[in-house]
């Protein structure tokens, strides 16, 4: 072996060849296609291949709903932890220590105001990281905050939901948090509040069933699952192949049951401008009232 061989070429190699971090790319899980990370964070995590809407934490939401990510985070309520001292496979306690952790939230909805296109708002996050986004006490508990907090400071209230459904460590107190939501959603009606919902995926179960689909407008993300219960089991029952794309967020708004189907990216200018239209409504009908008065 030749002194090019022996030294040289490693050298040459070593010049070359550059270390590719390991979280510098992912793969997107509908068309498998390589994205930088970078790009993918750029583009709202949207595939920029097939268009694809992956999961998104309630952080990253908030930061692309609020005008230049500026908000103010909001201390939510405190509930009874673990009330019916539930164990499966780990106690429920040590369950929720985890998704805390994990999460870096204190439960699966974070709330928090400040502009929308110049409007006040507050918006509520359901966040999936956190056991799944399931609804139990401490959820409802904040949801009807996040209805207080926009009837005190006459704003509108967004809520963007993603959850498994109910929470069944908890049993009938997780079910009992659909009356619940449903009253903080009519605080906001007898306020004359605007209040917008955007349907991510999946939602389904109990929030499904309640304040998800009680919106004044009734927003989804592309190819959302919104059910209450999954495709599976229906079509399991009912023992018939249902049409394509059926509980699909296109399918609900050719149905009727959405309003609009809005790409990530559009989604701040999207609200901005429904916001707008409703608030300015409400104050120009007020009008007349003042000046008779």
């Amino acid at each position: 072996m030749s002194w090019l061989t022996e030294y040289v070429r490693p050298k040459i190699r070593g010049l070359l060849q550059r270390e590719v971090p390991d979280n510098l790319w992912t793969s997107c899980e509908s068309c498998s296609q390589m994205i930088l990370i970078k790009d993918l964070e750029r583009a709202q995590k949207v595939c920029p291949h097939c268009g694809h809407h992956m999961k998104a934490t309630a952080k990253e939401r908030l930061d692309w709903t609020f005008d230049n990510a500026e908000y103010t985070r909001i201390e939510l309520p405190k509930s009874p932890v673990d009330p019916l001292s539930f164990r499966d496979q780990k106690r429920y306690t040590e369950r929720l220590k985890d998704a805390r952790a994990k999460s870096h939230l204190d439960e699966s909805l974070a709330v928090a105001h400040g502009k929308i296109g110049g409007n006040d708002a507050v918006v509520a996050v359901m966040a999936y990281e956190f056991m799944a986004g399931t609804m139990g006490a401490a959820m409802g508990e904040a949801f009807v905050a996040a209805c207080r907090l926009a009837v005190l400071q006459r704003a509108a209230l967004v809520v963007y939901t993603a959850s498994g459904g109910a929470r069944m460590q908890e049993g009938v107190i997780s079910l009992m948090q659909m009356p619940r939501t449903t009253i903080g959603v009519e605080m906001l009606r007898d306020a004359g509040l605007p209040y917008l919902v955007v349907l991510t995926n999946p939602t389904t179960g109990g929030v499904s069933a309640s304040f998800a689909m009680l919106g004044d407008v009734q927003l989804a993300e592309p190819e959302a699952l919104i059910a209450f219960t999954g495709p599976r089991v229906i079509q399991d029952t009912v023992r018939e192949k249902l049409p394509e794309g059926f509980q699909r967020s296109e399918y609900l708004r050719d149905h009727g049951m959405v309003d609009m189907v809005v790409k990530r990216p559009e989604l701040h200018e999207t609200l901005s401008r429904l916001i707008g239209l409703m608030t300015n409504k409400k104050n120009e009908e007020a009008k007349p009232a003042l000046e008779t008065a």
